[in-house]
């Protein structure tokens, strides 16, 4: 999992990643392809 200050970057790596807020924290997550993990820190 990366940990970035910005997560918008990250998001356009793969069509199907999606911003999910979890516990405060913002995450980036990939159902089809798991190594597109991010938090944001």
């Amino acid at each position: 999992m990366k940990i970035k200050n910005s997560l918008k970057s990250l998001r356009g790596r793969h069509r199907e990643n999606r911003i999910v807020r979890r516990k405060g924290r913002l995450y980036v997550i990939n159902k089809t392809n798991r190594k597109f993990k991010a938090r944001q820190g």
